[in-house]
This record gives C-alpha cells, structure tokens and sequence, in this order.
C-alpha cells in the first residue's frame, strides 16, 4: 500500500517504511531490554547500537507493541537510496498518518516539496505544540547517507521541545554530538553487550524454534557466538536441520557454517577490498595488533582500520588498555575460510610472519604457537630452548598449552633443541625412561656441533640429566649439579632473571638425587636450599614439591614432628597457589603416611596412603614408589597380613635402583620376621646383588645392618646381632627408628642373657630416645618378650607407648582449611544448602561444591554430617 503524496523525486511513499516491523517466529521477551527502552524514552534521545544482527530492530518493535511509550511511537525505516529531503518527507508522512501534529498539518510542506531548514523550523515549531509525548522511531539511521539528516535530527533534538522523544538504531555511531548529550544526562544508551542474549534467553530463544536443549548445549552456544542474536537464530535453525543439538554445541565448524552466509553477506562484502583482505589475513591471529597486523599486509593502514571497524560495530572489539583487538570468534572462523579458499597456501607465510613479529616482541608462548602452525618446528624448539622453556615445562608454568603444542611435533625434526624439549615435555610427566633416550639423542647432536651448540642449549642439557639423576642410583648428581651453576654463569644475567626456576630446578635436582642415593640427611639439607631459592610465582610448583620430598626425608629418619609440618606446608602451597591437581606432588601426603605408620595411626596412614596413590610422581618416582610400597606394607602388617605385606613390596620391587631397592629389602625382612621366619629375613637381605654388596658404605647401610641384626637374634645368634649393632653404631648417623631398634635389640641381648637390669636400662634408653617423636613401631614390631620387660619398667616412662593411639584415630586436620572454606563449613553446621551458602558468601553453587569437596578432603571425611562433627571434634566451629 502506497500514501497518495509522492517523494521529492516523485515516487510514492511506502507504507512498509512507516510501519512497526511485525513480531517475528519464536521472540523472547527481553524484560530488561523494554525497560531500559521505556527508561530512555522519558528522555529526549534514546540510542540503540550494535552490529549486524545484533536484534536492534526486534528489541525496539518488541518495546513499540507493547504499550509502553510515554505516548505514540511514530516509525521510519530509511533505506540507502533515501535522500534527505526523502527521508524527511518519510517522517511528515509519519506524523501525518498518526494525526499527531496539532493542526493536522497545515502549514507543513506536502512531501513532494523541498526539505530546507525552514521546514524544520516550521515542524519544531509544530511539535512544540503536541497536547503528549510522541516518539519518533528512525530504525537503521546509518543508512541515511551523509550529515543532513543527522543534522536535522540534531536541530530537532535542540528545538522541538520535550514533547519529542527520538529513539535511533544504528549499526554505528550517528553524527550527533553524543558527548554533549551525555554530559548533560539527556542520552541514554544501549550497546552490543546489553543487546547480548545471556543464557537464559538463549535457552528462551531455543525452546521458541521446538528444541529443548540441555545447559552445556545453551552455555556451548551463548559462548560461541557470544550471546549476538542472529548468530542463535541462525545456529537454532542449524540444529533443528541437524537433529543433533549436543553435537551441535561442540563444533565450531557447524556453528561458523550456520553463520557463513549471513556474516559475508551482511558484513564482509560490505567492506573495501583492502579491508576485506585485512580481515582475512589477520584471521590466523587470536588478537590482532596494528602493528602485526601491518606485518601480515605488508601496508601501513591498519590501526586506521581496525579503529574504523570498531566504530562500524563490524564484530572487532578493542581490547581495553591496550593497542590490541580481537574478531568475534565466530567471524573469525568465517575470515579464516576465506582466507584459505581465497589464498590456498598463504596461511604458513602469515604464521611465519606472525611468529618472527612475536619474537621480536619478546611474547614467547605467541612465537611458538605461530611457528608451530607454520610448521617451522626447528624454530619453534630453537626459541623454546634459548628462552629456557625447560624450566617452564618442569615448573608446571605452562598450564598445558605449551606441552599440548609440542605433542604435534614429529620426532625426525633435526638439532638438538628438538630433543631438548621432548626430553623436558616427557620428564614433566615422570616418564623418565623416554625421557633419558631423548637426552642421550640430543647430547650427541650437542657432539656433532661442537663449539656451537649455545649456552641456553648445553644448560638446558645439563639441568636434565641432573632432574633425570633422581630416576636413578643419585650417583654423578653433585657433578651435574656443579655443571649446571657453570653453565648459568654463561647465559645472560637478565635471561636468568626472568626465569628464577632455573635456580630452584637446579637445587631441587641435586636435593633428590641425593636422596635416591640414600643420604636424607644431605637431601634434608638441600631440600632447605631448594625452599630458599624458590622466589615468586615461576617456583611454586617446585616449593610445593620441595617441602613434601623435605618432609618424607625427615619421616624417613624419625623426625616425625618437623616431617609433619613440612607436610602440611607442602599441601598448603599447592591449596593457595592453586597447583593443578595433575601436577601436584604426593610426597607430603606420603611422609604423613610414614609419620602415622611410626606412631602406629594406622587408619590415618591408610587414609594419607590413598591420597598420595592419586598423585602421578608417587607411581613415577622410585623413591616415591619405594617409600609408599614400605608403608602400604607396615599397614598391612599392623593387620597380621604377612602375605599381602610382601606382596605389595614384590610388586612395587622392578627396576628400583639403589636406595630404594634397599629400603623394600629392608622392609621385607621385617615381614618375614613378623612371620616367624628369620631364614628368610636373612635371605632377602644377602641376596645376590642385593643392595650393600660390594660397594663403599654408606648412611643408608645402617638401616640394612640393623635388619640383618635382628634377622640373626631372631635365629638365635645373639652375639653375631651386636657385633652387628656394634658396627651400625659407628655407622655415620644412623636415624632415630634405627637407634631405637639397636637399644630394643640390646635389651633382649641382654634379657636372653640373664641381665633383667641391664636391659631394663637399654629399655630404659630406648623409650627416652622414641618419646619426644611418639616413635612406637619398632616397639610394636619388638615382639611379644617386650611386654615382660615392660612390667619392670617405672610407668610414666611407658606411658606415652602403652597408651598408644585409638582403635579410631582422633581428630587429625590433614591441611589447614582455608578462611573460606570455615566460612563455608560454618554454613554448612546450620544445615543450609548449597544454594543457600552460595547466596548468603555471593559465591556461584559450583563454588560452593568445590570448597565442600576441598573441606572433605582435607577433614578425611566424605559426607557433610562427618565433616561438621569433625569440624566440632577440631574446635573449627
């Protein structure tokens, strides 16, 4: 239908263009959309903008038909080909149809005259006279070409009076004086990101085109396309064609395809050549900088550009505080397919590109990512090393991506900085075995260069074959340990000091290879050095892992008390750093294992045991798997199960070298004692090839002598255990367990022997020696002549022993809970549900869980009710 006044260029008027656009299929009722419209329209200029597709249109037809104006909503839809005397013959036309101007119009030009300023005096002046509000809708104000509509608009804005309300929708910034409007509070404002659809209207909008989507569908969808509207109309229709909605949510690639078509037609073709190509190339890109962005056009344009498309609302978004932007994801897939149709082969020379750009800004992870996509693998491991990646991959800084890029790498690739970061990439997994052959391969291409193999790369080298020493016996560690502090004084001061986990590597290194080599009390000290040269967030990881190994040291050696809290400091960092679970140490819960099992706790180490099984390095690591096979094998002996005790050490016996073969050795004997079969005993720990057969002694021999002493007593051979024991104690150091079983094996020496008073005193020393560290296993696995001897004993220097701990352990805090996690475990004692804590800490209910999953944990509990009552029994509430 046509108005019978024709335009000034003597066409007819049409009606389309003067009317509310109609509600389309499926329109989700976006509350705080019409509210914030009706808000903006008690003042005189309401500016809706955002880019294509955005649901301007919808979202103001929506708030026009549902009577909430502050009076009639008169409506212009310009279009391209509109002149400015057109258009404003559109909005007279408007008005006049609505018999809204007081005298219906007299006075006005028809539309077919000139649109000059007097006719927009004469309609002020008209409009100064409406008996109510009126607002003037002009939809897609960015297709009225030029500065004299928005003049106009201006003028009226300025002059019509507060009867008119103007309310504008733009895909981009009209030529207004909006910062004068919004300094005196008479512009209000809606933009892309409150016309983004949140996932609640996305699951609305889906329901409204017959799905019925589950919350990783909605949530997968309103992240992909970022809440814009035409984006999940589009993709709604895509899933009803595909019958897959689940499926639909995960690829990328169906939702770019569902989208393709739209974006191209009503955004990238719209767009100079230049731009278009711009956009295309910098597709390869996560952000695009103006200055890389020149790089991979080889022009000077682009900050101009991006600059204009931001404006344009042509789905770039400035990052802000910085010179960077970035593409919506989605546009982004679709320039990425341009790219390639339209320049097959050109996407490898633009990552190169990019890659150099990165380096050269010192933007290490970029330059990877960039030189990995080009396939320049050899560059890609040739900066890897000479920015010491190494340390970043063993220091758990990477958080996977950089270890994920890698794994795409073919192993022919050639030099040795290709090995090199296998090597690392394998040894941050505890898979030392591939990693050592890597090593090997690149020391011999270190070889075959020579002199010209860098500082970065033979450091790099050295720092591996230390961490790989603690896989073995520890022997050469101080050696590699020396190389690596000479290798550091050859690499640049200011490389070093950006990467402070070379140093803590380094004396970490050395701190297990000494303890794989059976001197805890060496690797206690090392292990304290580690600590110290652990400074900032680069060293978490390595503190965290530091203090765990310190405390399984000192538990080996009977100090039972600093073990514990060494323990508890490990779990600590990883808690408030927040390490991820897969790349955290079991060490700590280990040595609290070991603690509880000297003190006889067993449910407490069985419980310490079955954390520390989750952890990766206690399978991995031979110390650690040594250690945790030992004190699975003390629980299961604290049973009465001999079998399963030897069990459990045969398992865990292949391919342990060194000391930690020598501890199973050990532990086996005592179950083959517990058994009654010191034949056996004796057996395990003079096997051939057995650990201590021709060699030097060492600290660790101590506890191996004290074995085969008891293993002898228990054969009747007295005076060949002391002779033993005598030899033990000039060993150097023994620890503190081994200590007291020399005083326990002399008491029953001498109580065998006839000499009650002297082995009431060796009983005596003995329980003096195991008091201040709660030491009660090797009294428990004394056997049954100990409780004889007891009865001689003054009681308040058994006390302590005899009272032992409970069937059920007491309350014991596995790791300090933090502030949040009482706030939330108080909560929980008033028998509030989650939803109800998430509310009253305004926390998110996953949050919640995830404290409640961490307080269980650290509680030893697995159900809420335990958790408070433990929490009671600890005095936390």
């Amino acid at each position: 239908m046509t108005a019978a006044s024709p335009t000034p260029s003597g066409d007819p008027l049409l009606a389309a263009k003067l009317s509310v656009p109609p509600v389309v299929r499926g329109l989700v009722s976006r509350r705080r959309l019409l509210d914030r419209l009706t808000e903006g329209t008690n003042g005189p200029l309401t500016l809706v903008t955002g880019p294509a597709g955005a649901g301007k249109t919808t979202a103001v037809a929506s708030w026009a038909r549902q009577g909430t104006a502050p009076g009639p909503v008169v409506w212009v839809s310009p279009d391209r080909e509109d002149s400015p005397r057109v258009f404003w013959a559109h909005v007279l036309e408007a008005f006049r149809r609505r018999l809204l101007l007081p005298d219906g119009g007299a006075g006005l030009p028809r539309a077919g005259d000139g649109a000059g300023r007097a006719l927009l005096v004469r309609f002020a002046a008209a409009l100064e006279g409406l008996a109510e509000p009126v607002v003037l809708v002009v939809d897609g104000l960015d297709k009225a070409p030029g500065r004299e509509v928005a003049d106009g608009l201006e003028f009226l804005v300025d002059h019509a009076g507060p009867g008119l309300r103007l309310l504008l929708t733009s895909r981009v910034d009209p030529l207004l004086p909006l910062h004068r409007y919004r300094a005196e509070g008479r512009l209000c404002e809606l933009r892309g990101a409150e016309l983004a659809f949140t996932p609640r209207e996305a699951a609305e909008l889906l329901r409204g085109h017959g799905l019925a989507p589950g919350g990783e569908v909605v949530a997968g969808l309103t992240r992909r396309t970022e809440g814009w509207a035409a984006g999940l109309r589009l993709c709604a229709l895509a899933v009803q064609r595909s019958g897959d909605p689940a499926g639909f949510a995960t690829s990328y690639l169906a939702s770019e395809q569902a989208v393709a078509d739209y974006l191209l037609a009503e955004v990238l073709d719209a767009q100079p050549a230049g731009t278009q190509e711009l956009l295309a190339r910098t597709s390869v890109l996560d952000r695009v900088h103006p200055e890389l962005a020149d790089a991979l056009t080889g022009r000077a344009d682009a900050e101009r550009t991006l600059d204009r498309l931001v404006r344009d609302n042509c789905f770039v978004q400035p990052v802000a505080g910085t010179r960077w932007f970035r593409v919506h994801p989605l546009f982004a897939g679709v320039l990425h397919a341009r790219l390639r149709s339209r320049w097959p082969g050109l996407e490898p020379v633009l990552h190169r590109r990019a890659a150099g750009w990165f380096a050269a800004s010192g933007q290490l992870t970029e330059t990877l990512v960039h030189a990995a996509a080009a396939g320049d693998w050899p560059y890609a491991a040739g900066e890897a090393v000479r920015h010491l990646l190494a340390g970043r991959l063993l220091a758990g800084l990477d958080e996977g991506r950089i270890d994920a890029l890698f794994s795409g790498m073919p192993a022919d690739v050639p030099g040795a900085e290709a090995a090199l970061v296998t090597a690392a990439r394998l040894l941050a997994r505890h898979d030392a075995a591939a990693a050592r052959r890597w090593v090997l391969r690149a020391e011999r291409r270190v070889r075959r260069r020579g002199s010209g193999a860098g500082a970065e790369v033979r450091l790099t080298l050295a720092l591996l074959r230390l961490l790989l020493a603690s896989y073995g016996t520890g022997s050469g560690a101080g050696a590699a340990a020396r190389r690596t502090a000479e290798l550091m004084a050859e690499v640049p001061a200011y490389r070093l000091k950006e990467h402070p986990e070379i140093e803590a590597l380094r004396c970490h290194g050395r701190a297990c290879a000494l303890l794989a080599a059976g001197r805890p009390d060496e690797a206690r000290a090392a292990f304290e050095e580690t600590v110290r040269a652990c400074t900032g967030e680069a060293t978490h990881l390595v503190r965290h892992a530091a203090w765990g190994r310190l405390a399984l040291a000192e538990a080996v050696r009977g100090e039972l008390t600093a073990a514990a809290d060494h323990a508890a400091r490990a779990l600590d960092v990883a808690e408030r750093q927040g390490i991820p679970e897969g790349r955290r140490s079991g060490a700590g819960q280990l040595a609290l294992a070991t603690v509880a099992c000297e003190r006889c706790d067993v449910p407490t180490a069985r419980h310490h045991l079955a954390l520390a099984a989750e952890f990766t390095d206690t399978g991995a690591d031979p110390v650690l798997r040594a250690e945790r096979a030992v004190a699975r094998s003390r629980v299961e002996l604290a049973h009465g199960r001999w079998a399963a005790a030897s069990a459990v050490l045969d398992e865990a016996e292949p391919h342990l070298p060194g000391w930690p073969a020598e501890r199973l050795a050990v532990a086996r004997s005592a179950a083959a004692l517990a058994r009654g079969d010191p034949a056996a005993a004796l057996s395990v720990l003079h096997r051939p090839g057995s650990p201590g057969a021709g060699r030097a002694a060492m600290p660790g021999d101590a506890s191996r002598t004290v074995a085969l002493a008891l293993a002898h007593l228990a054969a009747g051979r007295p005076a060949r255990a002391l002779r033993l024991v005598a030899a033990a104690d000039a060993s150097p150091a023994p620890d503190l367990p081994d200590r007291v079983r020399i005083g326990l094996l002399r008491a029953r020496a001498a109580a065998l022997a006839g000499d009650r008073r002297a082995a009431r005193a060796l009983l005596g020393e003995a329980l003096d020696a195991a008091a201040p560290e709660r030491l009660r296993r090797p009294f428990a696995e004394a056997g049954p002549w100990l409780r004889h001897l007891l009865r001689d004993v003054p009681p308040p220097a058994a006390r302590w022993l005899t009272a032992g701990p409970p069937d059920r352990p007491g309350p014991v805090l596995v790791e300090t809970l933090s502030a949040r996690e009482r706030e939330v475990l108080a909560y929980a004692a008033r028998m509030m549900s989650n939803e109800e804590i998430a509310a009253a800490l305004h926390l998110s209910v996953n949050t919640v869980k995830t404290h409640l999953r961490s307080v269980y944990r650290k509680l030893g509990t697995s159900r809420r009710r335990e958790a408070v009552e433990r929490g009671r029994e600890l005095h936390l509430l």
